[in-house]
C-alpha cells in the first residue's frame, strides 16, 4: 500500500510543479528560471518542515515517506535546475548561471534548515 501512496503522491507533486511553474512563466516572460527556483526553494523548506515534524514525532514515518519522498520528490526538480544553469552558461549569462547554480543550492539548504527548525 505504501508504494501505491508513494507513487500517487509523486504524481500529484509533479502536477503541482507543472501548474505552479506554468503559472509563473505565463504571467511574465522571465529571463531567469523563476518557476524552477520557486518550486525548488519552496520544496526545500517544506521538506525541512516535514523532517522537523517527523523528528518531533508530530508526523509518522509513513507521512514523511508519502509527503516528503513522494509528493515533494515529484514536486522538486534537480535535473531541470541543473539544465537551466547550463543553458544560462551557454548563453554566456555568467552571473545568472552562478546565481542559479550556486545560489539555489545555498538557499535551498538554508530554507530546509529553517523548515526543520520551524517543524521541530
Amino acid at each position: 500500500m505504501s508504494v501505491l501512496l508513494l507513487a500517487l503522491a509523486g504524481g500529484l507533486g509533479a502536477v503541482a510543479r507543472f501548474v505552479l511553474d506554468g503559472a509563473l512563466t505565463a504571467a511574465r516572460a522571465w529571463r531567469y528560471p523563476v518557476g524552477t527556483t520557486v518550486v525548488n526553494l519552496s520544496g526545500s523548506f517544506l521538506l525541512g518542515l516535514l523532517a522537523g515534524l517527523a523528528a518531533g514525532r508530530l508526523l509518522p514515518p509513513a507521512g514523511l515517506l508519502v509527503l516528503g519522498t513522494g509528493f515533494l520528490g515529484g514536486y522538486t526538480t534537480f535535473s531541470t535546475s541543473a539544465y537551466e544553469t547550463v543553458r544560462l552558461a551557454e548563453q554566456r549569462r555568467w552571473g545568472a548561471a552562478a546565481a542559479h547554480g550556486v545560489g539555489q543550492v545555498v538557499l535551498a539548504t538554508a530554507l530546509a534548515a529553517l523548515g526543520y527548525l520551524a517543524g521541530s
